[in-house]
């Protein structure tokens, strides 16, 4: 059974998508986290490169961390070139996806509006729009009144702690079924031949010579000619088992989704004053989701008081929200850097490559990442878009700094 439309019909439990199969003893490559990001370098060592002796190992279930529990926004709207170079390209190769993987994965290019509150905010927001456009990103200014023309339903009375005085708009992003996302990419790096392993948790790195010649694993060792690190918020706990310190924290962030409600919410919207982003699921939930938690922590749980302050926030944007009722919430772990942008690269060990630091933005990423990370194991080189990315930069002070640059986390 091949689905070919949005419409298609899908179990909850696709395990007719990929094998499960034994780890071999020994791989070309062997991929340490079975997320969006770990499956989308696997599809793209297949498609771009032709090296299909790759394994995929996830210490939980397929694409169980992170890339379950995102709120799926898709955008490219940053403010540096470099940063915009990368957004840009997976937004690009989002919106071939579905074909290139034979699958629906839903992605809806809705819009996203970032709330603009003060005169800085508009500043801010305008120069952005400005450097988009200049990188070849569609980007608007609106006003409060256009703001209210994309959304009807978000409030833009002056009478409120912080007035709505306009928004960036980027009409190409929006959002996608993650769920779908992975179960495409397993299924097709596992039509390739890779091995997609899960519950199979990786305890050790073996260095030798200062070369990575393989993995420990509670399945036992698994010989690599060459590891490649993604798995987010634990990657800083993995690189250390090479004796590599990487500048990362590790922080929850928590999401939530209300009750399905009929079709109210047409865009994306999102505001860093406040601290909110809300979007409307395909089946009709509202997903919200906030900053992180200021505490370090590898839990998948949060502080209530971060909901309690997200609930104020999209009400105040929101007034029609105020009868829903929440159905769940969640937490993930989000590994933060320095100048708030990933390192993705190679590290002081030969054949071991990094692909983390993407804080709250990794799931927009998702293809784009595994186009230049593949590109990087394969050719033991950057690609020109992750290039600036590399570990070293945090010594020779070419950051990538974009803190608060595209307004709020996601």
């Amino acid at each position: 059974m091949s689905p070919r439309t949005p419409g298609a019909d899908l179990p909850d439990h696709p395990d007719w998508l990929w094998r499960n199969p034994e780890p071999k003893r020994s791989y070309d490559v062997v991929i340490v986290g079975g997320g969006g990001h770990g499956l989308a370098t696997a599809h793209y060592l297949a498609r771009n490169h032709g090296i299909t002796n790759v394994a995929v190992l996830e210490k939980g279930w397929l694409a169980g961390g992170n890339m379950a529990r995102n709120t799926t926004i898709i955008r490219s709207n940053y403010l540096w070139d470099e940063s915009a170079g990368i957004y840009e390209h997976a937004l690009k190769l989002w919106e071939g996806l579905a074909e290139e993987l034979d699958y629906p994965i839903l992605f809806s290019q809705r819009g996203v509006l970032n709330l603009a509150h003060s005169l800085q905010d508009v500043r801010d927001s305008v120069r952005r729009v400005e450097a988009n456009r200049l990188n070849g990103v569609d980007a608007e200014w609106l006003d409060a009144d256009g703001v209210k023309e994309v959304c009807p339903i978000v409030n833009i009375s002056p009478d409120v702690r912080y007035p709505v005085l306009g928004a960036t708009y980027q009409p190409r992003a929006g959002i996608a079924k993650h769920d779908y996302v992975a179960w495409g990419l397993a299924r097709s790096a596992d039509a390739a031949g890779i091995d997609i392993i899960q519950n199979c948790e990786v305890t050790g790195l073996d260095v030798v010579g200062g070369r990575v010649v393989g993995v420990q694993t509670n399945l036992g060792p698994i010989a690599a000619g060459k590891v490649a690190l993604c798995s987010a918020g634990h990657t800083s706990v993995l690189a250390a088992m090479a004796g590599i310190e990487l500048p990362l924290q590790s922080h929850p962030l928590q999401a939530l989704v209300s009750e399905l409600l009929e079709p109210v919410h047409p865009t994306v919207v999102m505001s860093n004053a406040v601290h909110v982003y809300v979007s409307q699921a395909h089946k009709g939930e509202l997903v919200m989701g906030a900053g992180i938690d200021a505490y370090n922590s590898y839990t998948q749980r949060g502080a209530f008081h971060i909901i309690e302050e997200q609930m104020s926030a999209a009400l105040e944007l929101f007034p029609v929200f105020a009868r829903a009722h929440v159905l769940r919430t969640w937490g993930g772990i989000v590994d933060t850097s320095p100048d708030a942008s990933p390192i993705i690269g190679l590290t002081p060990v030969d054949n071991l490559y990094l692909n983390c630091g993407w804080g709250t933005g990794g799931f927009k990423a998702t293809p784009g990442v595994g186009w230049v990370y593949a590109h990087t194991i394969a050719n033991d080189t950057p690609h020109a878009l992750n290039a600036p990315f590399s570990l070293d930069r945090f010594t020779t002070g070419a950051l990538v700094d974009e803190h608060g640059a595209a307004a709020v986390a996601h």
